[in-house]
């Protein structure tokens, strides 16, 4: 049987990547002499390959790159041993698993290589598994919604398993159904068979080989699994009893639901076998054999949500610090794409029998998502503050929809039954899966999965009701397409096409052409019926019969739209996933994240995705993109300043749309590290447009800037008109400006009051006491105000938001030029060699070497004497949709505090109340699902 065109291509493919560089970007010219080596292997197989086809792909997969992981250490009793471990130890788990990406899954050269690093880092911050004695490592890996962590984790695992680790336990969510799609990719990517069918690689009668196991030229190697890929096929003591596997002679992997009852078989199982009884304690514990713990999606579950946290922890939390803590030589690795409960469990808790919490001491890694990744700041865009990084347009793929408040209102009860019509968006939404299925055949991506989403209530009952309407729907379509009669398999193609034309072919030609194939309508028609009859409606949920089976269909592909909730809210993969159409809101920043199944990897299909929802849910996640991006930098520039994990405070931008972090259980001990001016920049954001508000804060502005020129003659910058007063006693600073200052409700991170009572604590240890006003102005001034006697030009700032609900949002009021102007030149000059230092090895979204030009954020503020603070004063003219008139301006303000010799004297406790106003609790045994 002669090999088809597209086997061609791959083999050419595969013979190609052996000769293009992994360790910097392949040039043009290494791009063709690797195309022209691969065709003269192909010409000497008797194989014929199109040149311009092979290019295309190739030059696909090289412009891809990803940028390196960064990392906050603690070192305290860590020994380094990887670099030695790669000379005398083999790695062939991490071979055949490095050669399954490249070969199979056909991942771009840069992307295996930089995988390589950051599992290289991570298994360095472990100890290594022959050291001797009593050892522990808890560290925390982030990375994004659907990024590929699974796949960085399986690369670690395979290391580990290399090294020496020989216990390996993946907790995977805390369904059924993650916990089986997990074990599937464990299966691929390390133990190279498929545990349904057999225990152990060597097992007698047993042939089960996929993934790297069913490679050509591979190393059998010795592994074995007590749980499988069943749907039920979670950790069994009767199972793990009769099996007799010898632990300790070669890596068992388990992979298991976060669930307390299994995870408390498990630790039975293993100390009863293994364990030896600790004298001190009368526990027992495993000496000899190293525990290897991954964590996935591990802001879920595993956190400590206790109220008493020390006394009664919660009870997965308990269980999982039971194993970890049964083990003499343990590592503990979690991963999330959402860390913001991850760091605020307490550092310091200590139980009694369970020791210290799951809190990453030994280290905080972020990972960098490859830039083929359709992440958040693609779909809906960044406006980012960093002079050497481009704001991100959001691409054209999100649609707002506006009629589901009668098929679906927000608060529904499970008795709901929608409304007998479909909304027009849903179908347009489906339509829209329809065509992106047909476009996919056209381009000759037939054998593919195709998945759409609808994720519109929590409730079983009411997504049965939604699924019987989706499927009579699509019935409907393929019924009319299959009119030979009359007239609606005209008219119905006909609507197609107006909608292809309208939505589709206007957003492909945003793409590079070499991204997005442009395709003729007849060629998308052609598809139409094919496409549909493929298409099956499934609900996916705790009740429903129906499973997403993608392995069982992965020669053909599976056309699938899921009907779903909590389910369908993290950790599970939609393979082939285009369409969303999503309504669910909830109220927490990482919840939000992990419901956004759409992030993740579209190649060749990007064009055609389309996310469906509201535009309440485009302002959170617009919102949440900003917030998490902040997040990410600030570990980036903490890690280049050398702080170890217990040194991060955790600072997250608070939402203007009354958003939480995290879910109000997981935040008990948050309070401790987030309110702490010390080093911090403190600015509004967030604007009410009362006019008795306005006027008030226009008034107080005027009083005290009076008061400051009585107390000594200002300044005046000559190039902008800016007015600067110097040498502020800091009781005129808190008495005069921010004891009166009023803000709007909703900026919980800028309380006038706190940054009072801060300013007068610091200055009772001798701190801020020498304080620089300066009130910014823009010139050449338009409509200049008087101030105190002063013509002040306002200054402008765009706003990423509409004007809604009395309330002005803006993305920041600091210009971060602004920053620096009170400093001496020998500050400025050592601030700028810290900030470059940090970028050093970095690159902006562009791939370009980070640049940057002027001091700013925390090592501008670590140059500050601790006697000098600077507070910036920004009148602002109103937006222009408000009723203020111009004569009378916003009032924005920006502090750039020192860091402080004082700060655990200068944190503020605040009840959960002030915190978590209007949150709602994410418990998951609450989920009706």
């Amino acid at each position: 049987m002669s090999p088809t065109p597209d086997d061609a291509i791959a083999k050419a493919t595969q013979a190609a990547l052996l000769f293009l560089p992994t360790d910097h970007q392949a040039t043009p010219d290494e791009v063709e002499l690797a195309v022209n080596t691969a065709l003269s292997v192909m010409t000497a197989q008797g194989l014929s390959v199109d040149r311009q086809q092979l290019t295309k792909v190739l030059e696909a997969m090289t412009s891809v790159f990803q940028e390196s992981s960064s990392a906050l250490h603690n070192d305290e009793g860590h020994l380094p041993w990887l670099a030695d471990a790669k000379n005398d130890r083999e790695w062939d788990f991490w071979d055949r698993y490095k050669r399954y990406l490249q070969i199979v899954r056909k991942l771009p050269p840069r992307v295996v290589s930089r995988l390589d690093q950051s599992t290289d880092d991570v298994l360095g911050e472990l100890e290594d598994p022959r050291r001797l004695g009593e050892w522990h490592r808890t560290g925390l890996v982030i990375g994004q919604v659907q990024s590929g962590k699974t796949g960085d984790y399986i690369g670690l695992a395979s290391k580990a398993a290399d090294a020496g680790y020989r216990l390996i336990v993946v907790f995977a969510g805390i369904h059924n159904d993650l916990r089986s799609q997990t074990q599937q990719r464990i299966d691929e990517g390390l133990l190279g068979f498929d545990s349904q069918y057999q225990l152990r690689s060597d097992q007698k009668g047993a042939n089960y080989k996929i993934g790297v196991g069913a490679m050509s030229h591979v190393k059998k190697l010795p592994a074995a699994s007590l749980t499988n890929s069943a749907e039920k096929g979670d950790f069994d003591r009767k199972t793990a009893s009769k099996a007799n596997l010898p632990i300790g002679s070669f890596p068992i992997v388990l992979v298991v639901k976060k669930h307390r009852r299994i995870i408390d078989y498990l630790r039975t199982w293993v100390t009863e076998v293994h364990g030896e009884e600790d004298p001190a304690t009368g526990r027992k514990i495993v000496r000899d054999i190293p525990l290897f713990v991954i964590d996935d999606e591990a802001d879920n579950a595993s956190i400590n949500t206790s109220k008493d946290p020390d006394t009664e922890p919660s009870k997965i939390n308990a269980a999982i610090r039971q194993l970890v803590n049964s083990f003499q030589k343990s590592s503990y690795v979690g991963y999330t794409a959402t860390p913001f409960a991850n760091i605020y469990i307490d550092p310091d808790a200590d139980h009694d029998e369970l020791g210290s919490d799951l809190f990453p001491a030994s280290f905080i890694r972020a990972l960098r998502a490859p830039s083929n990744y359709l992440g958040p700041e693609r779909l809906f865009g960044l406006r980012t503050d960093d002079e050497d990084e481009d704001d991100v347009e959001p691409l054209p793929l999100v649609q707002r929809i506006r009629d589901t408040d009668t098929w679906m209102p927000d608060r529904h009860k499970p008795s709901h039954v929608p409304s007998d019509t479909l909304p027009a968006s849903l179908r347009t939404a489906i339509r829209s899966f329809v065509l992106t299925c047909s476009a996919r055949r056209a381009r000759g991506q037939v054998a593919v999965h195709n998945s759409m989403l609808v994720h519109v209530t929590r409730f079983t009952a009411v997504q049965g009701h939604v699924r019987e309407q989706v499927d009579t729907y699509v019935r409907l379509l393929g019924d009319s397409l299959r009119d030979r009669y009359g007239s609606a398999a005209a008219q119905c193609t006909e609507e197609f096409r107006q909608q292809w034309e309208r939505d589709f072919v206007p957003s492909t030609l945003q793409f590079p052409a070499d991204e997005a194939e442009r395709l003729e309508w007849t060629d998308v028609a052609e598809q139409l019926l094919p496409a549909l009859r493929k298409i099956s409606v499934k609900a996916v949920n705790g009740t429903a019969r129906d499973v997403l089976d993608y392995v069982e269909n992965r020669k053909n592909g599976l056309s699938v739209i899921a009907i779903g909730g909590e389910k369908l809210s993290r950790g599970l993969t939609l393979d082939g996933l285009s369409v969303s159409y999503y309504l669910r809101f909830s109220k927490t920043y990482d919840t939000l994240l992990q419901m956004g199944r759409w992030f993740g990897y579209r190649p060749g299909y990007e064009d055609l995705c389309r996310l469906y929802t509201t535009p309440q849910l485009v302002d959170a996640y617009a919102e949440i993109t900003s917030a998490t991006d902040e997040l990410r930098r600030d570990i980036e520039e903490m890690a280049a300043l050398g702080l170890t994990p217990r040194e991060f405070g955790l600072k997250v931008r608070t939402s203007s749309l009354g958003l939480g972090i995290t879910a109000a259980n997981k935040m008990r001990q948050g309070t401790r590290v987030r309110l702490s001016y010390s080093g911090e920049i403190a600015e509004t954001t967030i604007f009410n447009l009362n006019e008795e508000v306005v006027q008030h804060n226009f008034d107080t502005l005027d009083t005290f800037a009076r008061s400051l020129t009585a107390l000594g003659a200002p300044t005046v910058d000559e190039d902008n008109g800016s007015v600067i007063w110097e040498n502020v006693p800091p009781e005129e600073i808190a008495a005069g400006f921010f004891d009166t200052y009023l803000t709007d409700r909703k900026a919980h991170r800028v309380r006038p009051a706190f940054i009072a009572a801060y300013i007068r604590q610091s200055a009772r240890y001798g701190e801020l006491g020498n304080w620089t006003v300066r009130l910014v102005s823009k010139s050449p001034a338009e409509n200049p105000v008087d101030i105190a006697g002063h013509n002040v030009g306002l200054v402008t700032r765009k706003t990423p938001h509409a004007t809604t609900d009395g309330r002005y949002t803006i993305k920041r009021v600091l210009s971060p030029l602004d920053e620096s102007t009170d400093l001496d030149e020998g500050q400025k000059a050592r601030a700028l060699a810290a900030v470059r230092k940090a970028a050093e090895g970095k690159t902006n979204r562009n791939g370009e070497p980070r640049d940057p030009k002027v001091p700013t954020g925390r090592p501008l503020r670590d140059q500050r004497r601790t006697d000098q603070p600077l507070l910036l004063v920004y009148p602002i003219a109103p937006p222009a949709s408000s009723a203020l008139g111009a004569s009378t301006p916003l009032v924005g303000f920006a502090v750039s505090f020192p860091f402080s010799q004082y700060q655990s004297k200068t944190e503020y406790v605040v009840n959960d109340i002030w915190w978590k106003q209007d949150m709602e609790m994410d418990d998951v045994e609450d989920e009706d699902e």
